[in-house]
């Protein structure tokens, strides 16, 4: 009789760890049950519509055309502070989307860092931007920079990461340096990213349970922000730079969970066995990291710079996760970028 009870005991806890790991199924843009389509969409070949959004000059009167590459809990409807008197001047078209399961584009099941790479390249194709433009990714944007700069680059004119996120388990960074600036993340992120490592199965239970606080950054704990991020921030705050935000609207499994799984499981590839794609000068490739962010340890990035020396490497004294959005500092990114100004902000 005890067998048979313990039996059915550990049946039913069996069934309620399968049920509470499971997540529900998305709820997809245009469905019957889904948010509406309000944005206009390109269809990739695998069938699934990626959403957009174009500014700056007319794309047939455009010097330069950038993908921009959201970060993590954003979409393409995040303004890029890009002074309207830059864009002008310098011609520049700029295209931001939403990354799959994130606002209006369709869930990938099959999302990987080279997944993210093939869609900036079909989205191009699609709005025929031609043999070349130039990539954008902030934070966890990164990841889809650093694949278009492996499996895309003969279609790159030049690309600029900005407080990417780094992967610990890079095979290139010594175990140590990457064990000591973890230590450096807030302990919530900290216990999450190891969940999205070793046990990406178990995500969905891990954040959606109440014991233990879990990831810092999709709670918007205010520990991941550093003093000059907090005034970036008050200051968005206060002049309504922010708009509502639809990034989590199809599920957050198919959105902010699935990103963390993919940015912090099994690369296919290293990123500082990444070879020049630009050997003869003809565009440029631009990192830019702030030293009091909280969020991506800056001694991880100053090592993979030195890896990849024709990186062209740009530490902000006094920023944060956040200093991209202070007065006047995403013109300095792009003008890096597209016109080569300013080569080093340290």
């Amino acid at each position: 009789m005890i067998s048979r009870v313990a039996t059915v005991v550990l049946m039913a806890l069996l069934g309620w760890v399968y049920k509470a790991i499971q997540p529900p199924p998305p709820k997809i843009c245009g469905s019957p049950n889904g948010p509406p389509v309000t944005s206009p969409r390109t269809q990739l070949r695998d069938g699934r519509f990626l959403a957009y959004k174009e500014w700056g000059v007319p794309k047939e009167n455009a010097r330069y055309k950038l993908i921009l590459c959201h970060a993590f809990d954003s979409t393409k409807d995040f303004p890029l502070p890009v002074s309207r008197e830059l864009v002008e001047e310098l011609g520049i078209y700029m295209v931001s989307y939403d990354r799959a399961g994130y606002g209006e584009s369709d869930p990938n099941p099959k999302r990987s860092v080279k997944s993210e790479a093939l869609d900036v390249e079909e989205l191009a194709d699609n709005l025929q931007l031609g043999s070349k433009f130039y990539v954008i990714g902030a934070s966890m944007g990164g990841y889809t920079a650093w694949g278009c700069l492996k499996y895309i680059p003969h279609r790159l004119a030049g690309v600029t990461l900005v407080v990417p996120v780094v992967n610990y388990w890079w095979s290139s960074f010594p175990r140590e340096l990457a064990k000591e600036a973890m230590k450096t993340v807030v302990p919530s992120e900290r216990r999450t990213l190891l969940v999205a490592h070793y046990a990406p199965s178990l995500l969905y239970a891990w954040m959606t349970q109440k014991w233990f606080a879990s990831a810092a950054a999709a709670s918007r704990d205010p520990g991941i922000f550093c003093e000059s991020d907090l005034k970036v921030l008050h200051k968005l705050l206060s002049s309504g730079s922010f708009i509502e935000s639809k990034s989590r609207q199809q599920g957050i499994y198919e959105s902010i969970h699935r990103d963390l799984r993919v940015m912090f499981g099994n690369w296919e590839f290293d990123p500082m066995n990444i070879t020049n794609p630009f050997p003869q000068n003809e565009g440029s490739t631009h990192l830019w990291q702030g030293y009091h962010d909280r969020l991506v340890p800056v001694q991880l990035q100053r090592f993979l710079s030195e890896k990849l020396p024709w990186i062209r490497y740009h530490e902000v004294p006094d920023g944060g996760h956040m200093f991209m959005f202070a007065d006047g500092f995403t013109d300095r990114i792009v003008k890096s970028l597209l016109i080569g100004e300013e080569t080093s902000a340290m």
